[in-house]
């Protein structure tokens, strides 16, 4: 009998492609969190494989700043219209056009603060209950504090002594009335695993063959 053995990158492909399928199996209305970084399309690519020959069965949201090149919005849209996926954009600008939010002033300003009343509203518009995102526990301390489904209360804050444990792979996605979860498929991975599957999957896709990506190891 031939020995079946996984590589780690198969390993975490197939933990994370679980917890896309379990996603969708515990909850109404999901939505996968897309900014266009490496991390979203490598949950993007993961959630294809996950329902392949189906399409994806729950929408991409995009919380724009405004702030992007135009390159990201011309690859998100063509990666939307060759995948067949539904796009949901967020804005920012609209956010402060109608007074939720006040826009930064200064040299350093920035909107990725802002995004968070954005996101916020549109989980609520949309009625989402669980928002899929590609954040990494090796990315920052609070990271590495979160579980795979991440609870948040009614007004959409984190409270991290306030998580379900996460034994044989089973995942409680039981919630309150205006409560939701945010859940992160990729969140064992690394920066270099994540970096090697964008690239692999760059080669399948037309649209990630461009000339302003930058390759693995170039400054």
């Amino acid at each position: 009998m031939n020995k079946y053995q996984l590589t780690h990158l198969k390993e975490l492909e197939a933990e994370s492609i679980f917890i896309i399928r379990e996603v969708v199996a515990q909850f109404e209305n999901p939505v996968l969190l897309f900014s266009g970084g490496k991390d979203s399309i490598v949950c993007h690519h993961l959630a294809r494989k996950a329902f392949y020959p189906a399409n994806v069965p729950f929408p991409l949201m995009h919380v724009d700043t405004g702030h992007n090149f135009d390159e990201l919005y011309k690859f998100r849209d063509q990666l939307v219209e060759e995948t067949n996926a539904r796009l949901i954009v967020a804005s920012v600008q609209k956010s402060i056009d109608e007074g939720k939010v006040v826009e930064e002033k200064g040299i350093n300003s920035s909107r990725n603060k802002l995004q968070t009343t954005t996101l916020l509203d549109a989980i609520e518009d949309h009625q989402f209950d669980c928002a899929m995102g590609g954040a990494r526990r090796d990315e920052e301390k609070a990271r590495a504090k979160e579980r795979f489904f991440s609870h948040r209360d009614d007004f959409g804050q984190w409270d991290p002594k306030n998580q379900r444990p996460e034994l044989w792979n089973l995942f409680n996605g039981k919630k309150n009335f205006g409560e939701h979860f945010r859940a992160f498929p990729i969140s064992n991975w690394t920066f270099v695993f994540s970096h090697f599957l964008y690239h692999c999957f760059s080669k399948s896709l037309s649209i990630l063959n461009c000339s302003h990506i930058v390759k693995f190891g170039q400054k």
